[in-house]
């Protein structure tokens, strides 16, 4: 497996090896396309995907995401980002240039429950996410023998309200050791604390099994049953100090019925919640979100 994950690292780095994206984030006005447009076209860049979006033309915030060549852009991004530095200025903008060459490096957390791991697993060995996962972390021994198997290092780390903060500690220990880029919680049934989620502000991604903000923290479908839905749905937003309540990234929903009991509810829930998280990581991993205020522009 190892052979065919390392086989689509080499042929991807190759085919985008001089690939980079522009995300940016400024007050809207005239002339943002042009200046960025010439900008690359100057820098010797083609541009081969450009997406923009302005909450209101007349004063409001606007949002780009730019895809470009430039050969040997390795070698070139410094003086690329400095000299970007001046438009950005001029134009009172939040950047941020991403790197094709880099392939990202997400960490898995996980509690019991298994669906939403395979699931990302699978689709890492199938070569659908160009990524690396260096690691997973539980706070529970259960899937140990399944991750090792695949040949990712596991750490089983317990957490209880008495060593929080040093389970933490060596979580964001190993992170910093693996050289972790964003953390993926699939379905890790511990609330992270504020000191631990600023080292990667909306760079963790979680699966709440609710269509949010219905239905927020524990025992959800238990109260959709009790509330009798008629839909139930999965949410993928990003973690912030307010449970719950971070940033949505993808959500999906599915009509259901009387008929149904909780353990139905569950079971249908799963499937949902394993097509919204890996939606969500592809979103994140190809640069697709913009965070604005408690919200996502999504390209």
């Amino acid at each position: 497996m190892l052979q065919t994950i390392n086989a689509n690292y080499e042929t991807f780095l190759q085919q985008f090896k001089d690939r980079a994206r522009l995300l940016i984030t400024c007050p809207d006005q005239q002339g943002i396309v042009a200046k960025v447009s010439k900008f690359l076209y100057e820098h010797g860049a083609n541009i081969v995907q450009s997406d923009q979006y302005s909450t209101d033309p007349a004063g409001g915030t606007f949002f780009m995401r730019v895809e470009f060549d430039l050969p040997d852009i390795v070698m070139k991004k410094e003086e690329l980002e400095k000299d970007f530095h001046h438009i950005a200025n001029s134009f009172q903008m939040k950047w941020k240039f991403s790197y094709m060459s880099h392939v990202k490096r997400m960490a898995i957390f996980v509690s019991k429950q298994d669906h939403c791991l395979l699931d990302l697993l699978w689709r890492y060995q199938s070569g659908d996410f160009l990524c690396e996962i260096p690691l997973v972390i539980s706070n529970h021994p259960d899937l140990q023998k399944t991750v090792e198997s695949l040949g990712i290092p596991y750490y089983f780390i317990p957490v209880n309200k008495e060593n929080k903060r040093e389970a933490e500690q060596k979580q964001l220990e190993l992170l910093q050791k693996y050289q972790i880029d964003f953390v993926v919680l699939a379905r890790y049934m511990q609330i992270l604390s504020p000191e631990f989620i600023r080292h990667y502000q909306y760079n963790i991604i979680n699966i709440h099994h609710s269509f949010l903000p219905a239905f927020v923290g524990a025992r959800p479908y238990e109260r959709a049953y009790d509330r009798g839905v008629k839909i139930i749905g999965a949410t993928s937003h990003y973690v912030t100090e307010n449970l719950d309540e971070g940033p949505i990234i993808e959500q999906g929903v599915k009509e259901v019925n009387h008929r149904y009991n909780v353990e139905d509810l569950k079971r249908v829930g799963r499937t949902i919640e394993r097509d919204v998280l890996a939606r969500a990581v592809q979103l994140h991993l190809e640069d697709r979100v913009i965070v604005y205020e408690n919200k996502t522009i999504v390209f």
